[in-house]
């Protein structure tokens, strides 16, 4: 039966494995769980300052500033009267 999952080999050194192994060992999970966990998180932190680097480009910039009312103000809904 095929999994929906796609497996991976990764290469580590063995107090990388040893790290893993006891960290799942602690949560009480299979290894490749932990490791999954663990990619997961490293990821979100990489998009996190991915992100960051953005924002700080676009706040670095001497800009005019709006308010919310300025921005929004052209797209105040139009009233319509529907006829039935």
């Amino acid at each position: 039966m095929t999994t929906i999952k796609r497996r991976i080999n990764i290469t580590a050194d063995k107090d990388i494995e040893n790290a893993l192994v006891l960290s799942a060992k602690r949560a009480g999970v299979p290894v490749a769980s932990k490791a999954v966990e663990l990619l997961r998180n490293a990821l979100e932190l990489e998009e996190d300052l991915a992100w960051g680097a953005i924002i700080k480009e676009r706040t670095s910039k001497k800009v005019k500033l709006l308010t919310h009312k300025q921005v929004w103000v052209q797209y105040t809904p139009v009233s319509i009267t529907l006829k039935f």
